[in-house]
């Protein structure tokens, strides 16, 4: 049965988004080229260009051409201005924040520590002071929407972050008092699930609309990304693979302890451990800042790029100790390939996304080389074929992915939430 048409309200209101949307993709846009792109009429765009700009949406940004001038030539652009949005990324150690416009270029950014001894309430206060700190240094009278990554689950019915065995207990209430103090819409996601946000909008899963993201930092996580959509669980677990059950932890996980599942093979502190056992350290690895096991995975890179040279070099008759460091730089990045691939064959197992992602800061430290291992074990492992790549964000994918969370809701609500499909 074919679909009644739309209301004259509702095609004003996806003619007026299809405008805003091109102009946030492709800058200030005149009005022929509106019309041009959106395939609507001259008055249409007119009526459309009119009704934005009343709404305070959309302004005369300068004109196309010095040949061109009168309206005909005035582009407009959307008011980048007409609300300013703010994106934390809580770490166990510390918080980083971020503001920007509506269109989500930034204005201003600060970091600070928040040490394991600190107590709950003077933890939140930093935290939720560093936030109005950084929103005067970006001259933002008031905030429209905070977007929040943290470890943990996220209830799927109350949007809260829920309690979690090994978390600091700040982090769950920085949330609520962000709620209560600040006037604006705040809202939470677990941090493996806004860097997979992040690779898929901007990073290195762009042109997949099905993947798996596996974070590999102090601890790991999975993210899981379907027909575009990333898929939470019943309980906002889905991805938590650090209780997976995989063989070499010489034990199972429990309930409420995952050191015998795959986070004890592919978390920092097993990896470091790892690297130990090769005579590689992590020099400067800091378990409260950079994970120790990324430091690991660079000096291990290191080590082949440097091994390259101390070849030439022994076959010319000097000593190979280069070399020597070469091999066991490799034999460690095989030996942590294997490790990171059982957990990846699990996943493929059950969703098969023809795509894993090796994120967080072990993952983009290994980059390629890593990656390219990993898909080789994996190959190996599992009869899906399945494509391994590494983040092209790494760390950073968490805040970015905050940002686009809180500037989709913004710009929902400020240009009407886009129709159903």
């Amino acid at each position: 049965m074919p679909s009644a048409p739309a209301s004259p309200s509702t095609a004003r209101a996806i003619n007026d988004r299809l405008a805003l949307r091109l102009l946030q993709e492709e800058g200030p846009l005149t009005a022929g080229q509106l019309k041009r792109l959106t395939g609507l009429s001259r008055p249409t765009v007119a009526d459309l260009v009119e009704r934005l700009q009343g709404a305070g949406l959309v302004r005369v940004v300068g004109e196309s051409g010095a040949e061109r001038r009168g309206p005909n030539a005035r582009l407009y652009g959307i008011v980048a201005d007409r609300a300013h949005l703010a994106a934390l990324d809580v770490r166990l150690r510390g918080v980083t924040v971020t503001v920007t416009d509506l269109l989500g270029a930034p204005l201003a950014e600060e970091a600070a520590p928040i040490g394991g001894d600190t107590g709950t309430g003077p933890a939140v206060e930093r935290a939720a002071a560093l936030l109005e700190r950084t929103v005067r240094e970006a001259g933002a009278t008031r905030l429209h929407t905070v977007g929040i990554g943290a470890p943990g689950l996220i209830d799927p019915a109350t949007g809260t972050l829920r309690d979690s065995a090994g978390l600091p207990a700040w982090h769950r209430r920085l949330v609520t008092a962000l709620r209560e103090r600040v006037p604006a819409t705040v809202l939470v996601e677990n941090e493996t699930n806004l860097a997979a946000v992040a690779e898929l909008r901007e990073g290195a899963a762009r042109d997949r609309d099905t993947f798996v993201l596996l974070w590999l930092g102090h601890g790991v996580g999975a993210a899981v990304v379907l027909d575009g959509a990333l898929r939470r669980g019943a309980s906002g677990g889905a991805g938590e693979i650090g209780f997976l059950p995989v063989p070499g932890t010489g034990g199972l996980p429990s309930a409420t302890d995952c050191s015998g599942g795959f986070h004890a093979l592919a978390g920092s502190a097993a990896v470091r451990a790892l690297a130990g056992g090769y005579g590689i350290e992590a020099a400067g690895g800091d378990e409260e800042g950079e994970p120790a096991g990324a430091v690991a995975v660079r000096a291990a890179l290191g080590r082949l790029t440097a091994g390259g040279a101390g070849a030439e070099a022994a076959r010319a008759g000097a000593a190979g100790t280069e070399m020597a460091g070469a091999e066991a730089a490799g034999a460690f990045l095989d030996a942590l390939a294997e490790r990171v691939a059982l957990g990846a064959a699990a996943v493929s197992a059950v969703l098969d996304p023809g795509c894993v992602v090796l994120g967080g800061e072990l993952g983009h430290a290994g980059g390629a080389v890593l990656a390219a291992r990993v898909e080789d074990r994996l190959a190996a492992l599992s009869p899906l074929r399945t494509e391994v790549r590494a983040s092209t964000l790494g760390g950073a994918a968490v805040l970015r992915g905050a940002l686009l969370t809180a500037r989709d809701a913004a710009q929902d609500a400020l240009f009407g939430a886009p129709p159903a499909r």
